[in-house]
């Protein structure tokens, strides 16, 4: 499952000593119940842009992901925001469902993991409500903002007919996939684009500062208000030539000057502890996507994430 000449990135595990050590607990803990990710607070997954938490109730955003925390005991719950909008919109409608998930559960508090967008949605919910936050963990999201979005944002027209084109184009798209995963969220696919943008994300972050780095491409502090803050992010465009997603994501990480997944580039993806910033994932492969089909031999998602459970569960979160 791992290539044991892959290289650990920024404060990061490696591969192989990572899996080992999830397969030696897995297996002992099999022998009665797994309990390998059973954390005390239930962890919330938050999805990214143009994101869903399951279309049709069967393709599911963090493929895989959910069932795999799941089986090793943890509590998941996949949360829906409006596809497109900026991040203080989607982190309020996250917000009302960490509160439900709260009420609902009885636990005190919830660990949060978002993905791209959704990374600086669990922020907002962390500064907003830090009692009812365990953790924060972001994966592949774009805290000093996505160079994607600057170039999106340079190339039309403020009011004009490239930007209605776009917001035509993107706002139907969310909502399209808010009715097929049953939400009927309004969009604002500019206030996304803004949000993302490298202008829109320090505006951002003089707001909401905790766990960013101190200097570029360093980490943040590891706890804030009592919350714990990580993250994990890729570095490969191009993974699997069955993946048809991946071409899209070597075209677009062109634009990048740094290693990037595609989306986001290598140092704005990190957040309090740096767990790894070079993962042979693109930004899809990040959650398991298309369908599970990321890089062979290489490091699986949902070991990562399951692992990241199992740190939390030691922590006592």
């Amino acid at each position: 499952m791992f290539a044991s000449a892959f290289a650990s990135g920024c404060g990061g595990e490696s591969p192989d000593a990572l899996a080992a050590a999830e397969e030696t607990s897995t297996s002992a803990a099999n022998a009665y119940t797994d309990t390998y990710t059973q954390t005390k607070y239930p962890i919330v997954l938050a999805h990214g842009m143009a994101g869903f938490d399951a279309l049709f109730g069967v393709v599911d955003y963090f493929h895989g992901i959910e069932s795999s925390l799941a089986s090793g005991g943890a509590r998941v719950f996949v949360t829906q925001v409006p596809a497109f909008s900026s991040t203080e919109a989607r982190g309020e409608a996250l917000l009302e469902q960490v509160e439900d998930i709260v009420a609902t559960t009885g636990a005190k508090k919830v660990n949060l993991i978002g993905h791209s967008h959704g990374g600086l949605d669990i922020r907002y919910v962390a500064a907003m409500r830090p009692d009812l936050v365990a953790s924060v963990t972001s994966v592949g999201s774009p805290h000093q903002g996505a160079d994607l979005a600057d170039f999106l944002r340079n190339n039309m027209s403020e009011g004009g007919f490239s930007e209605a084109v776009l917001s035509l184009f993107a706002n139907s798209l969310g909502t399209i996939l808010g009715l097929l995963s049953g939400q009927t969220d309004p969009q604002d696919s500019i206030a996304a684009l803004e949000s993302l943008s490298i202008e829109g994300t320090t505006a951002y972050n003089a707001v909401y500062p905790a766990g960013l780095p101190g200097v570029w491409c360093g980490e943040g502090a590891h706890t804030v208000n009592g919350v714990r803050y990580f993250s994990w992010s890729g570095t490969s465009r191009v993974t699997n030539v069955l993946d048809v997603s991946d071409y899209p994501m070597g075209l677009t990480g062109i634009i990048y000057d740094d290693a990037n997944d595609g989306l986001v580039g290598r140092c704005s993806s990190h957040l309090g502890d740096v767990i790894r910033d070079d993962y042979k994932m693109n930004h899809l492969d990040e959650v398991n996507q298309l369908f599970g089909i990321t890089a062979p031999f290489q490091t699986s998602p949902k070991s990562v994430f399951r692992s990241h459970a199992n740190r939390l569960k030691n922590l006592g979160l």
